[in-house]
């Protein structure tokens, strides 16, 4: 029997807006027990809204089954492979979950007096001491928000500590195989970037940081493994060249999903390193966030720290404000606590050796999906990766199938597609990270398609042009999106 299942129902879904009717609602509150009073009492009249033109009426049911709808139209990694290379998206287990919602983590106040909420000090200080382990550091502060806020947060220390010596450097070495907001964390700081460039292997040499490292330099933004997915092999003698000079090694530890339990960043020079949680420590990524991007500094940078500080006394946690060097607050209260259980809940569960195993998994994924695919799609570099690896469109060329049409061909077969055209050093690329959550039947299943592809750009290039055609929306005009976007619903439009 012909294999079924390629597409399936797909309902319409109009705008909230286009649906309901005058007078349907979708709640019942109980009667008042309180006085009715003008809303222009209590309102001052010019923020009062006369009339609300166009706002939907519905019932429960159609507000129920709308979003319902719009949320089966959706692709996350607990419904499919999703091979985003450069943006590790693991499967997150749900225990963790479960224990975010327990009602003395999940209901507690974020002023709740510090004698009362000595277990939630505890969890965060027990998760600094793993950070601090798994990287190789000396502290660790939990309160940024993102990898980003991280990565500023790291920057603000290191020119405060720069300050403190009197000393006004001006430039920070950024290498073209770095992710793109290290650029942006260095504006915003108010550096000069000066770009490194990467050599044949795909790495910077120490050449080249030799070359560009001067008393101006106020440190080096290093993404290790890189966003080739190469380890970065000559950092060592890069700290070394960095720190001759006074300067300081940022790693930029988005990555780090690679190297746990294999590689301590401190180890090899590093100062700082922030973490991605969502990449590494299983918490959600995107829309299910919000996220954390815990930073991790040698002892040097130690004074600079966003307050407060936890701390700990014969059993006892506290906070400490009194930190005159300290960069100061860098998010409201501590920082975004439901994630950081989850990052304490998945260490614990996994343990060091379960850390170690993860990265190692992910590490072999990695390379047996290029091994399977470097017969079909080019392969810029014919080495060992690390937690993903790049193809380009080379081979397809010829056919006049781009990178494009090849992951809108992925998505006709039930698959999210990989990063594509990043790094920018690679033209045409297809980053692919299969992460370490994910089995060898659904790599085996994906690699299987991938070359299914290659084949159809030789045999049947018009499907790929045309891709997707199995889906709610088929391919767009992209340059028309980007250059007349639609930012603004009209009725009838």
């Amino acid at each position: 029997m012909e294999k079924t299942g390629d597409t399936g129902l797909i309902q319409d879904e109009p705008l909230i807006f286009e649906q309901g009717g005058q007078g349907r609602k979708g709640y019942s509150l109980p009667r008042w027990d309180v006085e009715k009073v003008k809303v222009e009492d209590v309102i001052p009249s010019h923020l009062v809204r006369k009339e609300l033109h166009e706002f939907p009426e519905l019932s429960e049911i159609e507000v129920v089954r709308h979003f319902t709808r719009l949320s089966q139209w959706n692709y996350g990694v607990d419904s499919g492979f999703y091979p985003l290379g450069s943006c590790t998206m693991k499967y997150n287990p749900k225990v963790n979950e479960d224990i975010a919602r327990l009602d003395g983590i999940s209901r507690l106040h974020p002023y709740t007096p510090v004698e009362f909420c000595q277990g939630a000090l505890r969890i965060m200080y027990e998760l600094e001491g793993i950070l601090a382990e798994v990287t190789g550091m000396d502290n660790v502060t939990l309160q940024p928000a993102a990898g980003a806020h991280g990565e500023l947060t790291g920057i603000m220390m290191i020119k405060a500590c720069l300050q403190a010596r009197g000393e006004k450097r001006k430039k920070i070495l950024v290498p073209d195989t770095a992710h793109g907001t290290n650029c942006s964390t260095s504006s915003i700081a108010s550096y000069q970037i000066v770009e490194v460039k990467s050599n044949e292997r795909g790495v910077i040499s120490p050449e080249s940081v030799s070359a560009l490292m001067d008393d101006q330099v106020a440190a080096i933004m290093v993404t290790n493994p890189n966003t080739l997915g190469l380890f970065e092999e000559n950092l060592r003698t890069i700290s070394s060249i960095v720190h001759q000079k006074g300067g300081f090694v940022y790693c930029d530890g988005a990555n780090l999903n690679a190297l746990m339990g294999m590689v301590k960043l401190g180890d090899i020079g590093v100062d700082v390193v922030h973490i991605n949680l969502h990449k590494t420590f299983s918490t959600p990524h995107g829309g299910g966030g919000p996220g954390a991007g815990p930073v991790a500094i040698k002892k040097d940078l130690a004074p600079y720290l966003p307050f407060p500080v936890i701390e700990e006394d014969g059993g006892t946690f506290s906070l400490n404000y009194e930190r005159p060097k300290s960069i100061g607050k860098m998010k409201a209260f501590y920082g975004n606590f439901g994630i950081l259980v989850r990052a304490y809940a998945y260490a614990l569960s996994m343990g060091p050796d379960g850390l170690k195993r993860a990265s190692e998994i992910a590490v072999l994924n990695a390379n047996y999906v290029m091994k399977k695919l470097r017969d079909h799609y080019y392969l810029p570099y014919d080495q060992l990766c690390m937690h993903e690896c790049i193809f380009t469109d080379r081979l397809q060329e010829k056919y006049h199938i781009s990178t494009l049409d090849i992951a809108k061909r992925l998505i006709d077969y039930g698959y999210h597609p990989p990063t594509i055209y990043f790094p920018l050093v690679v033209k045409g690329s297809l980053m692919i990270e299969p992460t370490e959550t994910e089995s060898k039947e659904s790599i085996d299943q994906f690699i299987a398609t991938m070359i299914r592809i290659a084949a159809e750009a030789r045999e049947t290039p018009d499907l790929l042009h045309q891709a997707p055609q199995r889906v709610k929306v088929r391919r767009l005009d992209e340059v028309l999106a980007a250059r007349k976007p639609k930012l603004k619903w009209t009725a009838g439009k």
